[in-house]
C-alpha cells in the first residue's frame, strides 16, 4: 500500500531517491487496530508528502512486512529505512523484525534495509499520552459537577500490554512517574498481560486517596486487550488509546531522519 502522493515507477523518480519509509505496526485479528494504524500512517505521511510512505504489518494483519519491502524493492528503491510502531524494544524488535529484514535483503540484495528505533517511551508521546487523559478527565469533571461536586481526586491507571521480562515492565513503569509529573495526579502502572493487574492498580490508587480512577492505556491502537482492560474495570473511564496525534508523526519522522544520518555514518 502506497500511502504517499504520486506513483513510484510512473514517469521519472517522484521520490528522487529518497529512502522509503516503511512503518511496521504490530498487528492485530481486530479490525480496529489495523484502521488506527492506517490512519496514523496517513497522517506520517501527509507530513512529507515527497516521500514514499508505507504500513507494514508484523502479524495478524495485512500487508506483512515481506510484502512491502518486495514491492518496494520491485519499484526500485535501493534503501529504506524500517521504523517500528512500537512502544518497547522487545522480542518483535530485537528479534522478529531484524530477521524478517535479513530474509528480505536476501531476496533483494540490491535493497538497503535499515531499521530505525523503536517508539519508546520517548517525552513527546507521554505528551500525547497526557492530551488523552486531559480529554478525558473532562468527562470525569462534567460528571462529578453533575453528581457529586467536590475537591474530587483523579487516580490514572497507565494500561500497558506487559512483558514476560521484569526488566521491560520496570521500563514501562516510568511511563506512569513521567506522566505524573505531567499532570500531577496520582498514577499507577498497571498491565494487561501480566501484574500488576488493572484491578490491582485501582485498589491502590483508591489506598493513595483516589476518588475517581481514569484508565490511560499505553496503546497505539484499540483492540482485543484494550477490551481486556474495560471488561476488568467496567465502572471506571477509560481514555482514548493514543491513536494519530501529532507527537507521533513527529517521532517517526525523527526516527527515519536519524536512522539515515547513522546509516551513512557506518558506510563512512
Amino acid at each position: 500500500m502506497n500511502i504517499a502522493a504520486g506513483s513510484p515507477g510512473s514517469e521519472g523518480t517522484p521520490f528522487d531517491g529518497r529512502p522509503a519509509l516503511i512503518a511496521v505496526a504490530h498487528g492485530s485479528r481486530d479490525p480496529r487496530s489495523a484502521a488506527t494504524m492506517s490512519a496514523v500512517v496517513a497522517e506520517i505521511a501527509a507530513a512529507r508528502p515527497e516521500f514514499d510512505v508505507r504500513l507494514a504489518f508484523l502479524d495478524l494483519s495485512a500487508p506483512s512486512v515481506d510484502q512491502v519491502v518486495d514491492a518496494v524493492a520491485v519499484q526500485g528503491h535501493t534503501h529504506a529505512i524500517v521504523a517500528p510502531l512500537l512502544l518497547g524494544s522487545a522480542f518483535h524488535a530485537r528479534v522478529d523484525l531484524p530477521g524478517l529484514l535479513a530474509a528480505a535483503h536476501a531476496r533483494h540484495p540490491q535493497l538497503h534495509l535499515t531499521q530505525a528505533d523503536v517508539l519508546g517511551p520517548d517525552a513527546r508521546l507521554i505528551a500525547a499520552l497526557r492530551d488523552r487523559v486531559t480529554e478525558a478527565s473532562s468527562l470525569v469533571a462534567t460528571r462529578d459537577a453533575l453528581e457529586a461536586p467536590s475537591n474530587r481526586r483523579l487516580g490514572i491507571a497507565v494500561a500497558a500490554v506487559g512483558s514476560s521480562s521484569p526488566a521491560a515492565n520496570g521500563r514501562t513503569t516510568e511511563v506512569a512517574r513521567r506522566l505524573a509529573a505531567l499532570t500531577g495526579h496520582l498514577t499507577e502502572i498497571c498491565f494487561a498481560t501480566t501484574e500488576p493487574s488493572l484491578p490491582q492498580a485501582i485498589s491502590r490508587l483508591r489506598t493513595r486517596g483516589a476518588d475517581n480512577i481514569l484508565v490511560a492505556p499505553w496503546f497505539l491502537a484499540p483492540g482485543l486487550l484494550t477490551d481486556r482492560l474495560v471488561t476488568a474495570a467496567p465502572n471506571v473511564f477509560h481514555a482514548n488509546v493514543i491513536g494519530p496525534h501529532p507527537a507521533l508523526t513527529d517521532i517517526v519522522w525523527n526516527r527515519y531522519d536519524a536512522a539515515i544520518t547513522n546509516a551513512l555514518t557506518m558506510s563512512a
